[in-house]
């Protein structure tokens, strides 16, 4: 413990991805250093996100020793190499800096590479036989984090965020540092719980406002940091995707010097998401029928959810299910698409604007999910695919879709990339001109972003039932680590009890 004339020195490092195992593409380097990877004093330039809200607490009251950030849009395992890089660098740079009163890590609690199917775990394991015991190590977590036993052994603490759609990334940050800064002068002693239910559901029915099933849930969680020993607490959605052993959603709470109330709030919080389980359940709707009932409503735009292959659960954002289905039904409207397909926009801007082409696009990337699309249209639009998001966690932020082009089939505006971004808003459609207002349809590839993104501005919105690799309900997913029983491929487990791990 430090005394109140110094200045406490805090590790700070970050590792943010969420993985998929269901599908996607691997993960390498390249696509931290497409997004963010920043190292040593680099790090302090982040103003944005939980780094930023963390950095916003820790450099006004004590010295930060910066490790590596490194941030990527979803996708598929680390390959070993990419792991292997980025836990030496960040390891390595820690244990190079000499003695530090505590340590901050941002991380996502869904990660997973090829060499280490708990990636959280290991690295917040790694960083504890480092520093030692008694160094207080706190962690920040999304809320979809797969969190376990490794995790909550090496951490002193850890806090997720509280809002989904995500909004709350730099305040999360905030209330890690505070909660860190606090466990190193002694005002705080945690004590940390987890409990979990083995229930692992999409995030259609996720939201945390309203009377979205979950956002009980989280009010639930949030009610007991009223009690003056409850320093912290989360609710849990486990990201659904993963295929790991004892996956499950729940709480975590952490208390001062009380185990005994750390864990019995969290099984409360445990209990309850397990009664809500079916609630949380998505209904789905095949495309052609969810175009024939949008048909039928005045004006737009209608939101066709096509939610198996959102890039922000880790799919590699290259199905063409709904486009097919929306050529069959022959219907003659004002629609956009987004595909991700990097040889079909590389031949766009080889033939350039105003060209008429024949392309086979779709499932270049992924192609276990369907078969690529044969069609013929005129290239409208060319860009390098750079855009600003304006809301979510990205907010200000730019993204990079890499080489893109609008290619324009009949009606129908098909936003083709290079790269997968984050689905938050209309932002790629906009960066590319796309008329927004005037189309009846909009694909939308994400599970609830679009209920904010596209507030008052959709009639309706239809959640389809495609095949892919993040699909909106995981029932007939068939996991190879993840054991029975388990919601929603058991509706029921006789005699069920939470999971409940506890540190002290």
């Amino acid at each position: 413990m430090t005394t109140n004339s110094q200045r406490p020195r805090i590790a700070l490092g970050a590792l943010f991805i969420e993985c998929n195992h269901i599908g996607g593409v691997d993960t390498t380097i390249e696509f931290f250093e497409r997004t963010a990877l920043r190292r040593d004093a680099e790090v302090l330039e982040l103003r944005d996100g939980t780094v930023g809200g963390a950095l916003s607490v820790l450099q006004g009251a004590g010295s930060v020793v910066p490790l590596i950030a490194a941030l990527s849009c979803p996708s598929g395992p680390l390959t070993a190499d990419c792991y292997t890089q980025l836990k030496s660098e960040m390891i390595g740079r820690l244990e190079r800096c000499g003695h530090v009163d505590g340590v901050l890590m941002v991380l996502h609690g869904s990660a997973a590479a090829v060499n280490a199917g708990d990636v959280e775990g290991d690295l917040l394991s790694a960083t504890r036989t480092l520093v030692g015991p008694h160094i207080p190590i706190v962690g920040s977590l999304d809320l979809h984090a797969h969190v376990t036993e490794a995790m909550v052994l090496a951490a002193d603490a850890l806090v997720a965020w509280e809002t989904y759609p995500h909004r709350d990334a730099f305040s999360t940050g905030e209330r890690a540092a505070r909660l860190l800064l606090g466990t190193i002068d002694g005002s705080h002693r945690p004590t940390m719980a987890l409990a979990k239910a083995p229930v692992i559901v999409g995030g259609v029915h996720s939201g945390t406002e309203g009377d979205a099933p979950f956002a009980d849930v989280m009010r639930l969680a949030k009610s007991f940091e009223r009690e003056s020993d409850v320093l912290s607490t989360s609710a849990l959605l486990v990201h659904p995707y993963l295929d790991l052993p004892d996956m499950g959603g729940g709480g975590l709470v952490v208390t001062h010097d009380n185990v005994g109330l750390a864990a019995d709030r969290a099984r409360q919080i445990a209990e309850y998401y397990w009664s809500r389980r079916f609630d949380l359940e998505a209904d789905v709707v095949p495309p052609a029928k969810a175009i024939e009932q949008g048909l039928q409503i005045d004006g737009g735009p209608v939101l066709l959810a096509e939610v198996a292959d959102t890039c922000g659960g880790g799919a590699a954002g290259d199905n063409v299910a709904t486009l097919r289905a929306l050529l069959d039904t022959a219907c003659d409207v004002p629609t956009l698409v987004p595909v991700v397909d990097p040889a079909a926009a590389a031949r766009c801007h080889s033939t350039g604007v105003g060209s008429e082409i024949a392309l086979r696009i779709g499932h270049a990337l992924d192609p276990q999910w369907g078969e690529p699309l044969d069609v013929k249209g005129t290239v409208r639009r060319l860009s390098d695919g750079e855009f600003v998001y304006t809301g979510g966690i990205y907010e200000g932020q730019t993204g990079q879709m890499g080489p893109s082009a609008v290619l324009e089939i009949g009606s129908i505006q098909v936003l083709i990339t290079t790269y997968a971004t984050y689905d938050w808003a209309d932002e790629q459609f906009r960066s590319m001109k796309l008329p927004i207002e005037q189309a009846k349809f909009i694909v939308v590839k994400n599970p609830m972003n679009f209920r904010v993104g596209y507030a008052g501005r959709y009639r309706n919105f239809y959640i389809l039932d495609t095949s892919g690799s993040t699909p909106g309900t995981v029932r007939d997913v068939r996991f190879k680590n993840l054991k029975r029983p388990y919601f929603p491929a058991d509706s029921d487990i006789v005699g069920f009890q939470p999971t409940v791990v506890h540190r002290t």
